[in-house]
């Protein structure tokens, strides 16, 4: 018998406030009709180690970015034994967030270093969805939460890390789509995808 061939990553990303966790939801349920076996993964896994990373905020760039990728060693036998016994798994970030986030604080000459680190650290998307929306917009979204915006989502951070996700999705394998589309017109776009 032919071992089961491991599932594919799709990691989705963009700004707080573009509706990441609810297409990943819509996509996943979407996915599951076509009969394909779904897992959803979600970064950072550990709140602990994502509380110190929040807490370095905007001020210690390498600090945040530090904690954010031991999170994902620590997490990546978890997330390779998913994909073990998944067609696909769908995650609410991936180490594209770290070089997009804390990446965008860096000078220029330090980001190679840090996305070398990522990428020698992390398990590797096969495609990467960007949901991009403006980040004014994005913020209103974040807004109607009813609780006071984290340090990372304020203006001028959020206008950096998009153009940085701008940069980023200019590689191969990367789907762009319009975040103001409903759930269902997104979902059906990045269907067309994958």
């Amino acid at each position: 018998m032919k071992p089961r061939a491991r599932g594919k990553l799709v990691a989705v990303e963009g700004v707080d406030g573009a509706g990441k966790s609810t297409f990943v939801r819509g996509l996943a349920d979407a996915l599951r009709k076509d009969g394909y076996t779904v897992s959803l993964w979600r970064e950072p896994t550990d709140s602990a180690i994502s509380a110190r990373a929040i807490a370095a905020g905007t001020d210690q760039p390498w600090t945040a970015a530090l904690f954010f990728t031991l999170d994902r060693a620590h997490a990546r036998p978890a997330l390779e034994r998913l994909l073990d016994r998944s067609d696909l798994v769908l995650s609410d970030r991936s180490f594209y967030s770290t070089l997009a986030y804390q990446g965008s604080r860096f000078p220029p000459r330090d980001r190679p270093g840090l996305a070398a680190l990522e990428r020698a650290v992390a398990h590797l998307p096969d495609r990467v969805v960007w949901l991009r929306i403006s980040p004014s917009v994005a913020l209103r979204r974040v807004r109607t939460r009813g609780k006071p915006p984290a340090p990372l989502e304020r203006i001028r951070t959020l206008r950096g890390v998009a153009r940085t996700y701008g940069r980023l999705a200019r590689a191969p394998g990367w789907i762009v789509v319009d975040a103001l589309q409903p759930v269902d017109a997104l979902v059906a776009d990045v269907r067309r995808h994958l």
